[in-house]
């Protein structure tokens, strides 16, 4: 799900900050940006996200700054960035120009090796590790509470769309009280209008008549449809739904909407059908979203 978080965590000679971005994906897709200096931690920073998030497409960036003298480790290699000066100048001059002595400065200062750094002692290792952590735990924290509140949002959406479902269906119910007597009289009419000699079987007309009825008779589908709609918001209600439940009942309802809709063979139940399935398409696109 969509989520954003991002965390800045200080100490006397470093400042962490993490910032976590999430978009939506069915399956967990994890870049990550983090200084050469701490390539190590990476795999460690994937599974805390792979906890965390769980699902989605996730940009996660590490921005690591030294305070004060934290940074007075890093030194110029004085020696080499002479030598590479002398051989750079001596080249120009070789090549029949002359360069300032700045231009030359920064060019050597470019090459390989011109920077060394102490190396960090254990305990420093181990704080710098624990800084880290902390700093992408927090903000993870805010991302998911990011996601939790988009959630809440999603989940209005679900119970207006399942409602509005509802609503149509009753509309269903009142108009089917109409149709099957319609259905019944057309079909009247229409043996009048073919059979006029006393050889019309009346036995055999009401035969054809119960079978017609039950083919056009969608009460079992209204009643599985208000179940399935009812399942649903109990689902959505559970902590323990998912996704892809959810996704799964929306099948359910889409099937029993068609079927009403094919069954019925009416158009005004047609046009509510048509307005049922807008709205549970809705329900299926975000489906997915929801871990």
């Amino acid at each position: 799900m969509t989520g954003y978080g991002k965390a800045t965590i200080e100490s006397e000679t470093l400042s962490v900050t993490a910032e976590v971005k999430s978009l939506n994906s069915k399956f967990l897709d994890i870049f990550c940006r983090i200084p050469r200096n701490y390539s190590e931690r990476e795999i460690e920073i994937r599974n805390l996200i792979t906890q965390s998030l769980e699902r989605g497409k996730v940009e996660f960036t590490l921005t690591v700054s030294p305070i004060g003298d934290g940074s007075a480790g890093t030194v110029v290699n004085r020696a080499l960035v002479k030598a590479y000066f002398r051989d750079l100048h001596q080249t120009a001059e070789e090549l029949g120009f002359a360069p300032t002595p700045t231009d030359v400065l920064r060019m050597a200062l470019q090459m390989p090796n011109t920077y060394s750094a102490d190396s960090p002692t254990e305990d420093q290792q181990a704080a710098e590790a624990a800084q880290i952590q902390q700093t992408v735990l927090a903000a993870l924290k805010k991302c998911n509470e990011f996601r939790q509140q988009e959630g809440r949002a999603l989940g209005k959406a679900f119970h207006a769309a399942i409602q509005k479902i509802s609503d149509l269906l009753l509309e269903v119910e009142e108009l089917d009280k109409t149709r099957i007597p319609a259905v019944r009289e057309r079909l009247r009419k229409n043996v009048r209008d073919l059979i006029h000699d006393e050889t019309f079987d009346q036995n055999r007309f009401e035969q054809e008549l119960v079978y017609f009825i039950e083919k056009f008779d969608i009460s079992e589908e209204k009643v599985r449809l208000m179940n399935h709609l009812s399942y649903f918001i109990e689902t959505l209600q559970n902590k323990e739904s998912n996704g892809k439940k959810l996704n799964f009942i929306a099948q359910e309802i889409g099937r029993e909407v068609n079927t009403i809709g094919s069954k019925a063979n009416d158009a005004p139940i047609q046009h509510l059908v048509v307005q049922m399935k807008d709205e549970l398409e809705k329900i299926k696109e975000q489906t997915a979203n929801i871990i």
